[in-house]
């Protein structure tokens, strides 16, 4: 009768590991409890307090001299909604395309046109030297306020105008000069046009154009820094849910090796076991208490790989916070579209897209040495005009006899008069010019041109070996979720034989025809094989995600290493 008790305890503790490892048994509640029926449907559904019990107790053995934190429950998708607002990661990658709309604005401040205006006055002393000096009193002076202003921009041809416009007024005592004070003004125009080189396309236009690409590949360069990092955190996550499990299934393993212990202690004291069984208990319930000591630090590593990725790191309780997982992978599988899988990627990768926004920057770059090799013809046209007022001196007959330079009359010309002047076109001036350069042989421009177009070629090629890669590594995707759906199935075999071989040992040991070191083995392979179980799930579950993240950014940096087991 006690044989038999000890028998159904042993039962009871089986049917709780099937629990914790998502592992359905048909029947009610009795029913698990008094036997062990072969499992044979996977249920991935396990409940929150399940998990929440194994992460607890995980804590509450690792960090016993810690400080106990707020616990959070966390979903997948809040994980990806977090992770989004607060990863350093995508907050540094958020930056870039920032900086290159600057670099745009920059590139098109050369386009601004730029206006300039210069208030100066001055003034001048200087003895007479000579009696050709024309003033008295020993020393002529002049003094003169002026005002420039103008307005120069470069032109989106490759030319560039200016606009100037000049005003004085002077006085002196000299007596060679007509007018005192005098009023000046001038407006003068000019105006340099390429006609070949410089004409299509030039050094700004190059700029310009290159920094609008530059900023296109900026919000590639996000986006993939996004996806990678949501693929991150959805397979560290997926680590933490199953370090959890893993752990809840160690402790259900140490509670088996417990009771046995204690059988053995009971079978020793009636006199129907060895007292050396005891020694062999002992040592496999030490072993199985490592285990449980290994999943909980596992459960620690994973919550910070999983905390660094999504919470704010300023945050107070950032250190102290406890990380739930409430979901776990789902075991549903999917058809796999290979070929569709790789038309995507070729469509969307962000590494193709980046290649081949770079060939267009080439493409640029070609386009500028080809009319740096044109010859230089420019054509340049100057215009001018100018006016003249203020008080007009009306001098007597020279050049020396008496009155000679006298002040006989004053004719007074307003500014306005100067001003008609311009607008009547009276004092025009004028240059236009063409100028031609060409080097004789072989420029430095060719040379580049030349260049530029090996390392298009070039870039070509690496595109066109990118989307063989891209295709290679598509299609391993693709295999990995196949492959990983066929480890599901087969580790829940294994799994199911392993419940029943124990099961078999167990009525064996009980009847006296099988030894605690085989019982010890049967239940060390079922909690292998249902972490087998619970790894090929995950394994399954990261593959998907790969699977959808390899068709839009490579996967190289998003691995996130599973927790020890």
């Amino acid at each position: 009768m006690r044989k038999r008790s000890v028998h159904t305890r042993r039962r009871r503790g089986l049917s709780a590991i099937a629990l914790i490892t998502v592992l359905t048994i048909p029947g009610t509640a009795a029913s698990v409890s008094a036997q062990l029926a072969p499992v044979t449907h996977l249920d991935l559904r396990v409940t929150s307090a399940l998990l929440t019990q194994a992460a607890t107790s995980g804590q509450a053995a690792g960090a016993q001299n810690a400080a106990a934190g707020p616990t959070r429950r966390l979903t997948i998708d809040e994980a990806v909604k977090l992770a989004l607002e607060h990863n350093l990661g995508i907050q540094i990658a958020r930056y870039n395309p920032q900086a290159e709309d600057l670099t745009v604005a920059q590139a098109n401040a050369a386009w601004v046109p730029s206006f300039t205006n210069t208030f100066q006055k001055n003034s001048q002393a200087s003895p007479n030297n000579s009696f050709l000096a024309g003033s008295l009193g020993g020393k002529t002076t002049s003094a003169a306020f002026t005002n420039s202003a103008g307005l120069q921009q470069n032109t989106p041809w490759g030319g560039n105008y200016s606009v100037g416009w000049d005003s004085s007024r002077s006085t002196t005592n000299s007596s060679f000069t007509t007018f005192s004070p005098q009023l000046r003004s001038g407006l003068s125009f000019s105006a340099v046009q390429p006609l070949m080189r410089n004409y299509r396309i030039d050094s700004l236009r190059q700029q310009v154009s290159v920094s609008l690409k530059n900023r296109d590949i900026s919000d590639i360069d996000l986006r993939q820094t996004i996806a990678t990092t949501v693929r991150t955190v959805r397979n560290a996550y997926w680590n933490l849910a199953y370090a959890t499990a893993s752990l809840a299934v160690q402790r259900q393993s140490l509670e088996l090796a417990q009771q046995s212990l204690r059988d053995t202690r009971a079978r020793v004291e009636i006199g129907t076991t060895p007292p050396i069984d005891i020694v062999e208990a002992e040592s496999e319930v030490a072993t199985r208490e490592e285990a449980v000591i290994v999943a909980e630090a596992a459960i620690r590593t994973a919550e910070d790989t999983l905390r660094a990725l999504v919470f704010d790191p300023s945050a107070p309780d950032f250190w102290t916070m406890t990380i739930e997982a409430v979901d776990l992978p789902s075991f549903q599988p999917i058809a796999v579209d290979t070929d569709g899988a790789v038309r995507n990627a070729l469509q969307k990768r962000t590494d193709l897209l980046r290649q081949t926004k770079s060939l267009e920057v080439n493409d640029i770059q070609i386009r500028y040495l080809r009319d740096q090799t044109l010859p230089d013809v420019n054509a340049q046209v100057d215009y001018g005009l100018s006016g003249l007022g203020g008080l007009n001196l009306v001098r007597g007959p020279g050049p020396f006899g008496p009155g000679s330079g006298a002040v006989i009359d004053q004719v007074g010309r307003s500014f306005g008069a100067t001003l008609g002047d311009l607008f009547a076109n009276r004092y025009p001036q004028w240059t236009a010019g063409v100028s031609v350069s060409y080097p004789v042989g072989r420029s430095q421009q060719e040379a580049s041109l030349a260049r530029a177009r090996i390392d298009y070629t070039q870039a070509q090629t690496q595109l066109k070996n990118q989307q063989l890669q891209v295709s290679t590594q598509v299609r391993e995707a693709a295999r990995q979720v196949q492959t990983n759906q066929k480890r599901v199935e087969t580790t829940r075999a294994a799994r199911s034989f392993a419940e029943r071989r124990l099961e078999a040992e167990q009525r064996k040991f009980a009847a006296g025809t099988s030894t605690s070191f085989i019982v010890f083995q049967a239940q060390r392979d079922l909690s292998q094989a249902r972490n087998n179980e619970l790894k090929a799930i995950l394994d399954y579950a990261q593959s998907v995600v790969d699977l959808e993240t390899v068709q839009e950014v490579p996967l190289a940096g998003g691995t996130v290493t599973t927790a020890a087991r």
